[in-house]
C-alpha cells in the first residue's frame, strides 16, 4: 500500500511552489547585535529570518571584511536553522561584487538569501543575480540561493512585475524611507510612519503595487519597517494593517522588540487554520480528489490556499492540530 501523498508533491504539478518565508525579517548590522538575534531566533524557533546588513551596518571602507564578519556567521555552528541570509551594497557601489564574493565564498552552502538594494530597474537586479550565478557556479555551490529585491526608487516601483520575475527572486520588499526621500520633497516626512504611510496615495499606491507584483508572480511581498520601537502596540497595528489591507506576508524588524508583535499579527486567524488542517486531512484521505466538507466543495484550488495557510501558521509558530502535524510536518530523525 503506498503511502499518502504530501501537498507539496502533489498541489503544484508543473508550477512554482509559493515560497514559505518566516513572517519577520529581522535585521542587525553589526557582530554583537547578530549574535544577540541568532540567540533569541534560537531560543523562538525559526519564526523570523535574520538578515546580516552589509549595506547601512558596514564601515566606509571595510565593507569586504564586514561581509566577511557575517559570513563566518552564517557558517557558523550557532547558525542551527539556516536562516540568514544578508543585503549587500547596491550595483552602482564599488563593493558590492566583493561582498558578494565572500558571502558566496565562505557561506554559499548555507546563507538563507541575498538582499538587493535601491534597483533603479529590473537590470540592475539582473545583473547582481547573474554575477550571484557567476561566483555559485566558481565555488561549486550547486543550490539556488534566493534573492529578495528591495523596491525602494520609483524605476524600481514601475518595474516591479518585471523584477518579480527575475530568477531566484522569493520576495519583494518595500523601502519606505528610500522610496519617500526618492520623491524629492513631494511626499511629506509624515508618509514615513503612521497613519500617513498607509493614507498618502503615492506611497499606499506604491505598497498595493508591490504587493501585487509579488502576489501576482508568486513570491513573497515583505513590508517596511516601522520606526516606532516602544510601543509594541504601534508596531503590531502596522503589521495587521500591512496583511489585512495591502496583502503583506512578511514585515521587517529592527530591533528585537519589534519581532513578536510582528509575528503575531501575520498569523492566520486561528479559526482559519483548524479549517485548514481538516480540509487537508480529508483531501490527502481522498487522495486529493474533490470533497466535500460541511456543505462545501473543495478541490485542489482550494487545497493549494489552505496549504498555503497552513505552512504561514506554521513559519508563526502557531499550534497546528496533531493529524496535519504529524502527516505534513513530521519531525525530521536524527
Amino acid at each position: 500500500m503506498s503511502l499518502p501523498r504530501h501537498p507539496a508533491d502533489v498541489l503544484y504539478p508543473g508550477g512554482r511552489r509559493f515560497p514559505a518565508l518566516a513572517a519577520c525579517e529581522h535585521y542587525a548590522g553589526t557582530e554583537k547585535l547578530l549574535a544577540k538575534a541568532l540567540q533569541l531566533q534560537n531560543g523562538l524557533g525559526p519564526v523570523f529570518d535574520i538578515t546580516g546588513d552589509c549595506e547601512d551596518g558596514a564601515p566606509v571602507g571595510g565593507e569586504t571584511a564586514h561581509a566577511a564578519m557575517i559570513a563566518a556567521i552564517i557558517a557558523g555552528p550557532d547558525n542551527r536553522h539556516c536562516r540568514i541570509g544578508a543585503r549587500i551594497h547596491d550595483v552602482s557601489h564599488p563593493a558590492w561584487r566583493d561582498e558578494l564574493e565572500a558571502l558566496v565564498a565562505h557561506a554559499g552552502a548555507r546563507i538563507a538569501y541575498v538582499v538587493l538594494p535601491k534597483a533603479e530597474c529590473a537590470d540592475d537586479a539582473l545583473t547582481q543575480i547573474s554575477e550571484l550565478d557567476q561566483l555559485r557556479n566558481r565555488h561549486g555551490i550547486t543550490r539556488d540561493i534566493p534573492v529578495h529585491v528591495l523596491i525602494e526608487t520609483p524605476g524600481a516601483l514601475r518595474d516591479a512585475w518585471e523584477i518579480a520575475r527575475l530568477p531566484h527572486v522569493e520576495s519583494l520588499d518595500f523601502g519606505l524611507m528610500d522610496f519617500v526621500s526618492a520623491h524629492h520633497g513631494a511626499i511629506p516626512a509624515t508618509a514615513m510612519r503612521s497613519p500617513g504611510q498607509f493614507s498618502h496615495p503615492l506611497v499606499a499606491r506604491a505598497k498595493a503595487e508591490i504587493s501585487a507584483a509579488a502576489l501576482g508572480n508568486g513570491v513573497v511581498p515583505s513590508h517596511n519597517v516601522t520606526t516606532e520601537i516602544r510601543d509594541i502596540a504601534v508596531v503590531r497595528e502596522d503589521a495587521r494593517r500591512a496583511r489585512l489591507e495591502f496583502g503583506y506576508l512578511r514585515m521587517w524588524s529592527i530591533h528585537p522588540n519589534q519581532i513578536q508583535p510582528i509575528v503575531e499579527a501575520m498569523r492566520p486567524d486561528f479559526a482559519d487554520v483548524t479549517e485548514a488542517a481538516a480540509i487537508l486531512v480529508a483531501a490527502q484521505d481522498a487522495d486529493w480528489g474533490p470533497i466535500q466538507r460541511e456543505g462545501r466543495l473543495h478541490d485542489r484550488a482550494s487545497y493549494r490556499y489552505y496549504w498555503e495557510l497552513l505552512q504561514r501558521a506554521r513559519s508563526t509558530g502557531m499550534t497546528v492540530t496533531e493529524p496535519a502535524l504529524s502527516r505534513f510536518f513530521p519531525q525530521p530523525r536524527h
